[in-house]
């Protein structure tokens, strides 16, 4: 045989071996039948120790129901992997859609924990986070209970197209890790318990602040936040003395100014409304004046309790970053927000006033 023969064998034989080493990295692969994947992710902290527990959806014929199951261990990831080891299936995380922590670690703060989610990657920085607001145990041995509840009905209650209403808080997992590194801005998260008619209850908003909880606002309150980030309020229903409206769009603009080292903001919310009931002999004017009345105490109230926590969750601090130096920035909650003068109007655009009287 010619050498150069023997050697353009050799080096076929060595580039099909290169080609086949790459299809090795698949060795460890498991179907998805052999995989769990939990939807909710429950944490809790005690003496140390992090309670973790898992909402996995099974499907049994035409229905999903739940199963929880729970585990502990000195880190999150030791205990799920705890969990996993007990079971037949490995667990994968990164089908998890809610993570829900208890309100007792809330308080104590999260930084651990969204900082370990965000380095392991094991569940996506998308994935909304809530607080509970009842004993962790309790909560998920309620909802086991429930015969009716389906798979995914934790997450549909913060689904857009399902449960979500505007008066709800919408935070995920990067945003809570965006705050706690932030010197502008904080975040309210969802608070929820087991319902008495339904699977969960909202029972307003807690207000994080460097990655610990430190106040609390309600729902209604929680609509104007929402307002503040972005997110549309329509389809809330706000009930007047003299008739019920609902909000179908909403806009906002805002001016910043900064005097005698005093930040000063002027923010105008325009509302249109629909009325869907009136009483007595209501005019356009009064409806307004009335919603008007009730959405200015509203947001003085919320505002008056944030400010006196000097938690940002309105993120009114992203307004003076252009004002302020970055050493300036730095106290922002401590020094300027404390002293800072908000001054809100509600614009009301009545779509619908058909008979009512215009006086």
């Amino acid at each position: 045989m010619k050498p150069y023969n023997l050697m353009s064998k050799v080096t076929i034989v060595f580039c099909l071996f290169l080609i086949i080493l790459p299809l090795s990295g698949c060795w460890d692969n498991r179907d998805i039948n052999h995989r769990v994947l939990p939807v909710v992710l429950g944490v809790s902290l005690i003496d140390e120790q992090y309670r973790v527990f898992l909402e996995i959806p099974e499907h049994e014929k035409d229905t999903t129901n739940i199963k929880i199951i729970s585990g502990t261990g000195e880190t999150i990831t030791k205990a799920v992997d705890t969990i996993s080891r007990n079971l037949e299936s490995s667990v994968d995380l990164l089908h998890v859609k809610l993570i829900l922590i208890d309100r007792k670690t809330a308080e104590e703060g999260v930084k651990d924990i969204i900082a370990g989610f965000m380095r392991s990657r094991e569940v996506s920085p998308k994935a909304l986070v809530a607080i509970c607001n009842q004993d962790i145990d309790e909560f998920f041995s309620k909802l086991s209970d429930l015969k009716e509840i389906h798979g995914t009905a934790m997450f549909d209650f913060f689904e857009k197209n399902a449960g979500w209403n505007p008066d709800i808080a919408l935070t995920r997992i990067w945003e809570v890790y965006r705050s706690i590194h932030s010197y502008t801005r904080d975040v309210a998260i969802p608070l929820i318990v087991t319902g008495k008619m339904t699977a969960v209850e909202q029972s307003g908003s807690a207000v994080i602040k460097n990655g610990k909880m430190v106040e609390q606002i309600s729902a209604d309150e929680t609509l104007l936040f929402n307002s503040f980030d972005g997110e549309s309020t329509n389809g809330n229903i706000e009930v007047l003395n003299h008739a019920s409206v609902m909000i179908i769009g909403n806009s906002m603009r805002h001016k910043s100014e900064l005097i005698d080292k005093q930040p000063i903001l002027q923010s105008r919310i325009n509302l249109k409304v629909v009325i869907l009931e009136t009483r007595g002999n209501a005019s356009s004017k009064l409806i307004k004046k009335e919603l008007n009345k009730l959405l200015t105490d509203r947001f003085n109230n919320m505002f008056t309790k944030i400010q006196k926590s000097e938690a940002d969750i309105l993120g009114i601090g992203q307004f003076y970053r252009n004002k302020l130096t970055r050493k300036e920035l730095k106290n922002w909650r401590s020094v300027y927000y404390p002293n800072m003068k908000m001054n809100i109007q509600f614009h009301i655009d009545i779509q619908n006033e058909g008979y009512l009287k215009t006086t």
